[in-house]
């Protein structure tokens, strides 16, 4: 019926009626189960629902393995001291973040941690082993913890982190954040950091902070920062119980128990100094509680929009206007989604060139996966950028039924030239026979074979780390070994942190773009580059993607089959200059600073 329409229009049509028809399947199965007599039962198969999208994986998946080499790279990180006493600060950490602080050209990593229970005093606090830890790269695979002697082994309860080089020195600096105050460091540029939050006008906040996302929002050359809130949690709330999904919930641990925090912008002044603007700028978000934000150039007109992922409220998505304020579009961009919503994923998975955006999500609740249509509905004016959730169509959405979703990304890790994408899992429920402990979960890898056919889960093939089960938190994306392809770092709540070795991602051929800027913030946060090869192109935006309280590499990394060289790389800085580059070779690190030649 749609013969008549361009593939891409008869694509979408077809999109509506099978979300359509899904949408009602899934209805009537949410019906039949409201009497108290039937309730969902994670893990179950429901027919008409759970069973009725199974996809098998085909022959031709990727012989790519993730290899678990924590011990041998010299990582000791441990997450959480002690027993849970069932408070909601405890359970809701932490993450990590990848970034070259030292400037030798490998990236180091920064993993934030919770010292333990809520119920510890102050001097039992300072005496945690665990600690927030920075992690230096010595260049050969290994790592060495510089922590203490670096001045950032915070203990508390820690959740997020974030490089940004806030006054354009060339120098990461790192934000935190946290349970009570977040802290801003400076980088000293001899390995050492200062606490600078009190005299760059970021500390002194008391709340429950989660999420950092770095961006020069108004465009003059320097890094702004948005801060979620997440609950304005009272540590004296009662102990009283619910049953949630067969398990014993105190409303300590249940953020519906609490009204939600406020959320962050601090602008940058350009002086050292920030000033916090997000009710003026329209993007305090008050009535949402908020875990992750990710700035994303969602309609391309050059400005970084914001998309804050809302746990048990709506999300937002805030168009920038470019007069330093921003709109709330999330209901006409349909991304206005209520559900527990936790991390975010940004990038072109279907390769139209706009960026799409999944956001993982409690139990029982499925993944989203909202696909831009900007490139085949171009927005009129006055009407934003529209999205839909595809999740269910291209293997996202039932599968992610019996799991509670973190950290996130689109990756290429086995360098086809589409963008893959990791799921870190973790309940936030209680052991029914020990409640000291959450329910650990498997984390899933997800194959992208193409617009046609979606995502495949191929977890089960690509290492045995993926057999075992955690309490999984944040994750961050790095190539720390750099030899071309994408590895990455897990926080699992009260367990170790694991550092997961990409093996044969790179038999086929990369490009690293590593971005410098000068008119523009050093960082290039914001960047959006176009690479055109074998027919085929790519979009990145640098610093899009937030997963969970985590930040990846700032580096753009793209994977690109058998192609020997680029026909075009494309950079539009966030200045607005653009940049073209034309036959560059590939399996290679291209520097690029703006405005000069490629190094």
């Amino acid at each position: 019926m749609f013969a008549n329409l361009p593939r891409r229009k008869r694509q979408i049509a077809w999109t509506l009626v099978s979300s359509a028809f899904f949408l009602a399947v899934a209805a009537a199965a949410l019906w039949s189960r409201s009497t108290p007599s039937e309730p969902y039962r994670p893990g179950e198969r429901v027919e008409g629902l759970t069973a009725s999208l199974e996809r098998a994986l085909p022959e031709d998946y990727p012989r790519v393995t993730f290899t678990d080499v924590t011990r041998e790279a010299g990582i000791a990180f441990r997450h959480f001291d002690g027993e849970r006493s069932s408070r909601l600060p405890e359970d809701m950490g932490s993450g990590a973040a990848w970034g070259d602080y030292d400037g030798d050209g490998d990236l180091d990593l920064y993993v934030v941690n919770v010292a333990g229970p809520l119920t510890r005093t102050p001097e039992e606090l300072a005496a945690s082993p665990a600690h927030n830890a920075l992690y230096r790269n010595d260049g050969d695979g290994t790592f060495t913890d510089v922590s203490a002697q670096a001045g950032v082994d915070l203990r508390g309860w820690g959740m997020a982190a974030a490089w940004g080089d806030y006054d354009n020195d060339g120098r990461l600096d790192l934000f935190t954040t946290a349970y009570g105050e977040n802290t801003l460091f400076h980088n000293d540029g001899d390995g050492t950091f200062t606490d600078v939050s009190a005299r760059a006008g970021t500390g002194g906040l008391n709340g429950f902070w989660a999420g950092a996302a770095w961006a020069d929002y108004d465009r003059d050359g320097y890094l702004d920062l948005y801060v979620t809130g997440y609950v304005q949690y009272d540590p004296r709330s009662r102990t009283l119980t619910s049953r949630q999904y067969e398990a014993e919930t105190p409303a300590s641990i249940n953020p519906s128990s609490f009204a939600p925090e406020r959320n962050l912008l601090y602008h940058n002044e350009g002086d050292g100094t920030f000033t916090e603007t997000a009710r003026a700028a329209g993007v305090e978000n008050p009535g949402g509680r908020s875990l992750s934000a990710a700035w994303v150039d969602v309609d391309e007109d050059g400005l970084p929009d914001l998309y804050v992922a809302n746990d048990v409220s709506d999300n937002v998505l805030f168009h920038n206007r470019g007069d330093g304020t921003f709109e709330d579009v999330s209901h006409p961009a349909l991304v206005a989604d209520y559900r527990g919503a936790m991390g975010i994923a940004a990038g072109d998975w279907d390769g139209d060139t706009d960026m799409d955006l999944f956001v993982t999500h409690w139990i029982a609740q499925e993944n989203a996966l909202y696909d831009n249509l900007h490139a085949n509905v171009a927005p009129a004016p006055g009407r934003p950028a529209q999205f839909m959730d595809v999740a269910d169509r291209y293997g996202l959405g039932q599968i992610a039924l019996d799991y509670v979703g973190w950290g996130t990304s689109f990756f290429d890790y086995d360098h086809d030239g589409r963008l893959d994408l990791f799921v870190v899992n973790g309940s936030t429920l209680q052991q029914p026979d020990d409640p000291r402990r959450l329910i650990p979960m498997t984390d899933q890898l997800f194959w992208n074979r193409g617009p046609k056919e979606g995502f495949f889960d191929v977890s089960a093939v690509s290492g045995p780390y993926f057999g075992t089960a955690h309490v999984g938190r944040g994750a961050a994306l790095g190539d720390y070994d750099d030899d071309g392809d994408l590895d990455l770092f897990i926080v699992n709540h009260g367990g170790s942190g694991v550092l997961l070795r990409n093996d044969g991602g790179n038999e086929r051929r990369w490009l690293k773009v590593s971005l410098e800027g000068r008119r523009s913030n050093r960082s290039a946060v914001g960047a959006r580059l176009r690479l055109r090869a074998d027919g085929g192109v790519q979009v990145r935006q640098v610093g899009a993607q937030s997963s969970y309280l985590s930040q990846n590499s700032l580096v753009a990394h793209f994977g690109l089959g058998e192609a020997a060289t680029v026909d075009t790389l494309e950079v539009r800085w966030p200045s607005g200059l653009r940049q073209i580059l034309t036959g560059v070779p590939t399996n290679r690190t291209l520097h690029l600073v703006e405005g000069k030649e490629a190094l």
